[in-house]
């Protein structure tokens, strides 16, 4: 089975707390009214998944990301989205030092995920992995999700996908069903691919049909995925290289399942 080799780039640098609050007002601007906390290989240990089963997470290395939303597209192709309905959205921010970035933001499958606690009729809930997934069928589009929702992760569907998207086939083909119009939309970490590839014996993170699109599409490797439970995963593995490690908005006690290697030169 091919294997992905997704490179690492070390991250020997240091965050002080007053570079790293910087940084915070930075990516401030990607999300409304966002903020940052620091994560550091021991905190994470201590909001660490329970054990037994899997618990999918990402981490994205700002430092790899080029703004070329290969992640963008392929994540639409596989949906069939229009550009107006955008799961992955990828942002140019500027550190306090005058430098720019790519940011580039989905659903963070919250641990503590405010759109299930506020959703009428159980349509967005907790899968066993930990993803916050839908129940098209459920959905009665109140939009109490979005509202919700502090990292505007939720798109609002105004039509029926009755055409293919403008991404489709350079980005990849239609993997899931239609949703109705009417209904939100959100990443569901591509758990389609999980599923089947689990009943393969395949390994998401690692075999390319069992993980996330954007991931897969993500030409300089900055998308890492896995199994949080699991400590051989590329995901648990880069989260102990990496010395330092954030995740937006964490102190609303989301616990976000998708962390960043934040930029080099703050």
């Amino acid at each position: 089975m091919t294997e992905k080799k997704l490179p690492q780039e070390e991250q020997g640098q240091d965050i002080s707390r007053r570079d790293f609050l910087g940084l915070a007002g930075a990516v401030a601007g990607a999300v409304t009214l966002a903020s940052v906390a620091g994560v550091h290989k021991s905190q994470a240990s201590e909001h660490a998944p329970e054990e037994g089963g899997h618990r999918w997470g990402m981490l994205i290395d700002i430092n790899l990301c080029i703004g070329c939303k290969y992640c963008t597209y392929a994540c639409q192709a596989v949906n069939n989205l229009d550009d107006d309905m955008i799961y992955n959205v990828v942002t140019l921010e500027t550190t306090t030092s005058g430098d720019t970035y790519y940011l580039s933001r989905n659903c963070m499958h919250c641990e503590d995920a405010p759109c299930v606690h506020v959703c009428p009729v159980g349509a967005t809930y907790h899968r066993p992995d930990g993803i916050v997934t839908m129940d098209y069928d459920l959905c009665i589009g109140c939009r109490y999700c979005q509202v919700a929702c502090p990292y505007d992760a939720r798109v609002f569907n105004w039509r029926e996908h009755d055409g293919v998207s403008c991404r489709v086939p350079a980005f990849g083909t239609p993997e899931v069903d239609p949703r109705p119009r009417g209904v939100m939309e959100k990443c569901t970490f591509c758990q389609h691919r999980i599923d089947a590839g689990l009943e393969r014996g395949l390994t998401p993170g690692v075999d390319l049909s069992a993980t996330p699109a954007c991931v897969v599409a993500c030409p300089t490797g900055a998308r890492v995925f896995g199994d949080l439970n699991d400590p051989e995963s590329p995901i648990s593995k880069s989260l102990t290289e990496n010395e330092v490690i954030i995740r937006l908005r964490e102190e609303l006690g989301t616990e976000p399942k998708v962390f960043y290697v934040p930029p080099q030169n703050i």
